[in-house]
């Protein structure tokens, strides 16, 4: 953090901001552009992106910024950024390749829509910043491929839970602990919420239903573990985590010991959660330590006699540290979480309900699906359905609750970007991507 607002502090006194443009304008987003215009320096969001155009205008307008131009070219998008104005777009693939940006900030929580905008930033030699858990937990991996290709950083976010767990893993990491288990604290997890049972909540707090819906039934955070997986080469130990529950207020150092000891000590350690535990909405981190001088310092400085050793973060505070994910970006090519190869954790599509065939399956934080993290060599074997792919596929066989779903069970829509690169990241990694071609019905490219 020291480095980071020096350096910014010092690109704000030559004038030569990082110039961002923002995908996304619905609550996430607008506190960020908040957080530009309020306290950022050293950078400037230069436009905003969103289907709706009144609301990137709206995400302006909060953050106080009252002049805008619309543009629906690239010519004029790229006109406006010259003059130092901002501009807005409901065409956001003009922000992917525009001259004149350095950084896309992607904020939808889409799929398929982000997979263009995000490719085409890369293939752009722009750097992606994501607020999309959905999108990296589903094709991240092959993301990162193409990032690396064009010598540009992807990465999730500062702020936001995963973030905050792999800032905390590399501090405890370089303390020479070793970290075994990486842990989010959750203060609700029923997997059959839906829109209609949050729909209160979600207007007391300006959301969306179906976002709210996917933090209550564990999808949101079955994304949110699986890239720290991803970028840790953590496991689960088990389908949908262990997950322990503890009576409200309890400490998460009181914690430790309610994950299986083996499932932590032997292999590169797993990715989990718990629900109730104080300090929530924080993160945590076990470690373990072999050197039995430093374990009697670990005691002394008041974190046990081990064998597991406790860091926390209380807190995650999302949108505000988004420019930090910036200029670490961009100044240092420093990636704050980003896959680390193969993907190692997947979350795949569990019915919610009842389904029948001939069904439609709707969104992530819907009715019809939840999310489960599943390890990838697992999920692979078993033919599982990953459910950032789940929307609008075609059920061709009934699916009892709780179960499951596989490609098997399902008719994959044609033509869409997500299932070219999830197949080309199975290819990649796996070495099927052609039976994935198979069961998406088209033709192999």
């Amino acid at each position: 953090m020291i480095i980071i607002d020096k350096a910014l502090e010092r690109r704000q006194n030559e004038g030569n901001p990082i110039r961002v443009a923002m995908v996304g304008a619905g609550f996430m987003a607008r506190g960020i552009a908040l957080q530009f215009f309020g306290a950022a320096q050293g950078m400037k969001l230069v436009a905003i992106g969103n289907r709706n155009l009144s609301g990137a205008v709206r995400a302006y307008a909060e953050a106080g910024v009252t002049q805008v131009v619309q543009v629906d070219t690239l010519t004029q998008l790229e006109d406006v950024i010259a003059s130092g104005g901002y501009a807005v777009t409901d065409d956001a693939l003009l922000l992917a390749v525009a001259e004149g940006i350095d950084v896309i900030i992607e904020v939808t929580g889409t799929i398929e829509f982000a997979a263009h905008v995000v490719l085409n930033a890369i293939q752009h030699n722009k750097h992606v910043i994501l607020m999309n858990a959905e999108l990296d937990g589903t094709v991240g991996p092959i993301l990162k491929t193409y990032a690396d290709k064009a010598g540009v950083i992807y990465t999730n976010a500062d702020g936001d839970q995963p973030g905050v767990i792999m800032n905390l893993y590399r501090f405890v990491k370089g303390l020479g602990v070793k970290p075994v288990l990486c842990g989010n604290i959750k203060g609700l997890h029923d997997p059959y919420r839906n829109p209609t049972t949050q729909e209160n909540f979600a207007r007391q707090w300006g959301q969306k239903p179906s976002m709210v819906t996917s933090f209550a039934d564990g999808s949101k955070i079955s994304f949110e573990q699986a890239i720290v997986a991803n970028s840790t080469h953590m496991r689960v130990g088990q389908r949908g985590m262990y997950g322990p529950t503890v009576p409200s207020g309890t400490q998460i150092q009181e914690c430790v010991n309610l994950y299986p000891l083996d499932d932590l000590l032997e292999g590169p350690g797993i990715v989990d959660y718990v629900v109730g535990a104080l300090p929530s909405p924080g993160v945590f981190v076990l470690g373990t330590h072999d050197h039995p001088m430093q374990k009697h310092y670990l005691n002394l400085y008041k974190l046990g006699t081990g064998p597991l050793y406790c860091f926390y973060t209380p807190y995650h505070l999302c949108h505000f540290e988004v420019p930090n994910t910036v200029a670490r970006a961009a100044l240092f090519g420093d990636a704050t979480l980003a896959p680390a190869g193969a993907p190692i954790v997947e979350v795949v599509a569990t019915a919610k309900i009842d389904l029948k065939m001939g069904q439609l399956l709707d969104g992530i934080g819907h009715y019809m699906t939840y999310g489960l993290c599943e390890n990838a060599d697992v999920a692979r074997q078993e033919n599982l359905l990953p459910i950032g792919l789940a929307e609008g596929c075609r059920l061709i066989r009934d699916v009892a609750k709780d179960a499951v779903l596989t490609f098997d069970d399902v008719e994959i829509p044609p033509g869409r970007l997500c299932d070219r690169l999830w197949n080309e990241q199975s290819e990649r990694f796996f070495g099927m991507g052609q039976e994935a071609r198979k069961r998406e019905h088209v033709p192999a490219r």
